[in-house]
């Protein structure tokens, strides 16, 4: 039976991919319990008030792209696992959600009962990743070093961060946020002393990473397509 006191996001862009997610809910919460969110702002607007017991995100969304909407959650609310349900079936970018903190990633190609099955899994305290994907072998140095520097930046450090990807001066970035100038220059020092750069560029850099899912492969290794 349906769990009535569960509560769990479904945030995606695509009303098709939602309606397949309440789908596989059935059985497990109650069409009360769900919430379905379109867009990254609905997602934090939903968090803020109401939480969650989980979070069913895809990486890419209105607000959001590639990993930085998973960042910025597991910054903001650190104790609601999420799961990424995305049509990207990279192992790499597999690799990077659980690295950034998904408990599970479910891709959206798989039937309705594994989608059931990878939830309950989570919901009882474990992860899911597909079965064929294999992340016992460590990534390479370089590139978990990046991941646990993005991975420490404060959730208003994110959104800086995403913000300067898009161009965005000082000023415009406070207007955005309603802070002050001095406020913003204060975050993107602090974000180029954990991100380990020098320069906003360099930062970009990084942010462009986040937003693509493209990371500089070890000799050997595939790169993120």
């Amino acid at each position: 039976m349906a769990d009535p006191d569960l509560r769990i996001l479904v945030a995606d862009d695509h009303p098709l991919v939602r309606g397949a997610l309440k789908q596989a809910l059935q059985g497990i919460a109650s069409d009360d319990g769900i919430t379905e969110a379109g867009t990254f702002d609905d997602v934090s607007k939903t968090l803020a008030s109401v939480d969650q017991d989980l979070v069913l995100l895809d990486l890419s969304m209105p607000g959001v792209q590639g990993f930085s909407g998973l960042i910025y959650l597991r910054a903001q609310h650190p104790a609601t696992p999420v799961v990424v349900v995305s049509g990207n079936e990279d192992r790499a970018v597999i690799r990077r959600c659980i690295e950034f903190g998904a408990s599970g990633f479910i891709p959206k190609s798989v039937d309705v009962e594994t989608m059931r099955t990878a939830i309950r899994a989570v919901l009882e305290g474990g992860s899911w990743t597909p079965p064929d994907v294999d992340l016992s072998t460590p990534a390479d140095k370089e590139t978990s070093e990046l991941v646990r520097r993005l991975g420490s930046l404060t959730p208003q450090q994110v959104r800086v961060l995403m913000m300067l990807s898009e161009g965005l001066l000082n000023k415009q970035i406070a207007y955005e946020l309603g802070v002050s100038e001095a406020t913003v220059k204060a975050h993107v020092s602090a974000i180029l002393q954990k991100l380990g750069v020098e320069s906003r560029t360099q930062a970009v850099i990084a942010a462009s990473k986040i937003s693509t899912g493209q990371w500089q492969a070890a000799p050997g290794q595939a790169q993120p397509a």
